[in-house]
Formats: C-alpha cells, structure tokens, sequence
C-alpha cells in the first residue's frame, strides 16, 4: 500500500473516531442535563403538590409507638403509586415493594413520630393536639424533630422515581418506621424479619433534617455520623444514719458525688482523644431530709460512642469506678454499687463511605457544589444504625438534610442570632427549599445507584 494512501486513510479514520467521541461526550452532557432537569422540574411540581401533605402530617402528631393514622397515611399513599403494601411490620410499621424490571434493590426510609412537646412556632398550622401517651397519659405533640418533613421529602422521592421508571430498572423498598424518638422502631421491624419477609435491600438511604444548615443544603459524613446511645442506671449503697453523726455511717451521698466526678476522668484520661464519647450524668437521686444521711443514692447516665471498642472500655470503666470508691469507702461486699447497662442500645449510624461519596458525587451534580459539605458528626442517636448491623450486611447512608429558612441562617451566621434547634418547641423547617432540595438530591442518587 502506498504510504500516502495510507496515511490519508488513518487521517480520515482518526477524524471520525474523534467527531464519533465528541458527539457521544455531547449526547451523554445533554442526557444528564436533561434528567437533572426533569428530576427539578418534578421536585418543583410535587412541593406545592405536596404541601398540603405536609401540614396535615404537621397537625395531626402522633407520639412512638401510637402512629395507627399516619401509618394509615402512608400505606394509603404507597398504594396509589403502585406499590405493594404490606402494614403492621414491628407494630405500626408499613413495607411498601415497587418492583420495575431486573436490578438492584434500594430502600428509602422515613420515621413517623412525634414528641411530647408543646408547640410554639407560632405557625397557622401548628400542632394543637393532646393526646395519650404509650402510659396512657395526656401530653402535648408536635413533629420537633422534623418526621413530618421526613415523610413528605420520602414520598415526594417515590413519586418523582415512579414518574422516571422509564429511566431505572430495580425495586423501591419503601420503609415508613415506628418509634425512632424511642429507639424501638428500627428493631421492632428487623425482629418482625423485614429482611426476611420482603427483598434484602443493595443499599439503604435516610434523611435527618438539620436545624442547623441551610434549607435544601445537604450534609454528609463518609463514617459514623451519628453516635451509639445508651443508658446506664448505677444504684450507689451505703449505711444511713443521723446527719449529725457521719462518723457513724458509709455515706453514700459522698460516694455517689466522688463518682459523678470520676468518671469525667473516662472520657479525659481513659479514651483516645481521636474517638469521640461523652459520658454524662443526667439525673441523681438520694436521701428524703435535711438531716438523714441515707443508704442508697440512684444515679442515671446517658453514654454517647461511635464505635463498639470505645463502648466496651466506657462499660468496663463504668463497672470499675464506682465499685472503686465504694472500696475504699469501707462498703461491704454485699452492698458494692450495682450498675445497669442496657441490652437494648442505640448503636452509631455508621454511613459506608463508598455509599456516601456517591451520593454525594449525585448530589453536588443536581444541587451544586457550595450546596453540599461535609459536616462533622454528631453525638445523637437515630435508630437509622441498626438496619446495617443485621446478618445481612446493608450499606447503609442517612445524610443531614438542611432545612433552616436562608434569612434566619444569614442573620445567624452576621447576628449570632440562635436558632431553635431539634426537640425544640419553636423548630420549624422551610418547607420549600427542604423539599426541593431533598427529593432531586434522593431522586438523582438513587437513579445513579439502579442504573450503576
């Protein structure tokens, strides 16, 4: 072959390769940027479309372990997408399968609860509600904790998925959890064998608003992101007698005081300063007079951890402590403190980082970059943890949804104005910009994930 021929024909032939390339780099641009849109264009729709949606849930609270309507309401809901639902998982529980084709399976959760709260917002759709609680009393209730946004944000997401089914192929397990407040809901379905009775999820993914961050801002931690929670009770004894005559008992007020401030010392001298853990007293109880010294003083903990290694050396330690200085005290053996650790804890929402950076790689490519950080974790609990500490392994990513209005932040940030926070009776997320935000943020990492 003459080697002009052929260098002509590798010219044209590398020509066309790159104009080949440069319009599938055109074409894959212009698909993204048209499903992005789509997906906002959907979330912008459902938000008035949904509002009403909202508010009802916002009225009408119901506290853990009580959430026979709303459970009602999401069932009812799933059923008019297409969904197959089943009611009554672990309680109030309800499973909703959407099943479109071959491919992954991904499970979207939300909580139902309320709180015990008084509502103050001063919102025309306030919660004036009074109810009964699981003891039977009457308390106040309002959604505190941002469950009736969770709610919205989680079907607004189903709907605007079903709306793109031609774009994904896979199954929704659609999870709507009793009891998060309370730590009970999560188990409750998992012990109802959710996992057993319905598809084993490839990824599962949550949202927890944030009464700190922006509304429809989202933030992230590729680890544990928020802490193991437990409750220690610690019976402290002694031998009571006249508080004029301490020289004739083991004051167990004394005790109880000496351990309170020793076991400060667990999380400053005993812990790795890397591995983040609180260790507080919450409540001590003790003696009846001014002038009795008593023979037994009740102390209460909470413990905060995010892993299990730095939770066995905070038990070991609370074993040890008080047992210590009820020694040197001279307490007998027979009346040595009792310490009562819990079985049923709240262990850390540990996100699989590989999980998180893709959605969070979605996430910034649908909301922008400057609408994405990542925040440092935080020490409360969320039973959102235990669906990925079940024999079946679940990655799982729950992923702070932000949802303060954008003028009470700035005047936050310039004034140091403070900003009611989760559990308080003035919270109140910006239903606007939160659910825009969450559901095209929800909607195009989940459509990553089928698709991938």
């Amino acid at each position: 072959m003459d080697t002009a021929f052929f260098n002509f024909v590798a010219h044209r032939i590398l020509k066309k390769m790159r104009r080949l390339l440069v319009l599938g780099l055109i074409c894959s641009c212009l698909m993204a940027y048209s499903q992005n849109d789509r997906i906002n264009a959907l979330a912008d729709k459902f938000a008035s479309e949904l509002n009403p949606l909202y508010v009802d849930l916002h009225q009408n609270p119901e506290l853990s372990f009580m959430e026979f309507k709303t459970a009602k309401k999401m069932a009812v809901l799933m059923r008019n997408l297409g969904f197959e639902v089943t009611e009554g998982v672990g309680g109030n529980g309800v499973v909703g399968v959407f099943m479109n084709g071959e491919g992954k399976t991904i499970m979207l959760r939300t909580d139902m609860d309320a709180l015990p709260i008084e509502e103050k917002t001063g919102l025309t759709y306030a919660s004036k509600i009074i109810t009964k609680d699981v003891n039977g009393e009457e308390v106040p209730a309002m959604h505190a904790c941002g469950h009736d946004m969770h709610m919205t944000v989680w079907y607004g997401t189903l709907k605007t998925l079903i709306e793109l089914k031609d774009q994904w192929s896979g199954t929704i397990l659609a999870i709507a959890q009793p009891a998060e407040e309370v730590s009970g809901g999560s188990i409750a379905m998992i012990n109802d064998r959710l996992f057993k009775r319905f598809p084993v999820p490839d990824y599962a993914l949550a949202y927890h608003v944030s009464a700190s961050l922006p509304a429809g801002t989202i933030g992230y931690y590729p680890g544990p992101i928020f802490a193991g929670v437990n409750s220690i009770d610690i019976d402290i004894y002694g031998v009571g007698g006249h508080g004029a005559l301490p020289h004739t008992t083991i004051d167990p007020v004394v005790i109880a005081a000496q351990t309170v401030l020793n076991l400060q010392t667990v999380v400053s001298r005993e812990i790795n300063p890397f591995n983040p853990a609180v260790v507080t007293v919450g409540s001590i109880h003790g003696g009846s007079k001014h002038n009795i010294i008593p023979d037994h003083v009740k102390l209460q903990l909470t413990v905060r951890f995010f892993t299990d290694e730095v939770f066995d050396q905070i038990k070991e330690a609370l074993h040890r402590i008080p047992k210590g200085i009820a020694l040197a005290a001279g307490v007998p053996e027979d009346k040595l403190p009792v310490v009562t650790i819990s079985n049923e804890f709240t262990p850390p929402v540990s996100n699989n980082p590989d999980l998180v950076m893709k959605g969070v790689e979605n996430m910034k490519d649908i909301l922008g970059t400057e609408r994405v950080n990542q925040v440092d974790p935080a020490t409360v609990g969320e039973d959102f943890g235990k669906y990925g500490r079940t024999e079946e392994n679940i990655p799982i990513a729950l992923f702070w949804l932000g949802s303060v209005n954008h003028d009470k932040y700035k005047d936050h940030i310039e004034n140091g104005t403070i900003l009611p926070g989760l559990h308080n009776a003035k919270y109140a997320p910006d239903y606007y910009p939160t659910f825009k935000g969450g559901v095209s943020a929800m909607t195009k990492t989940v459509l990553d994930l089928f698709n991938n």
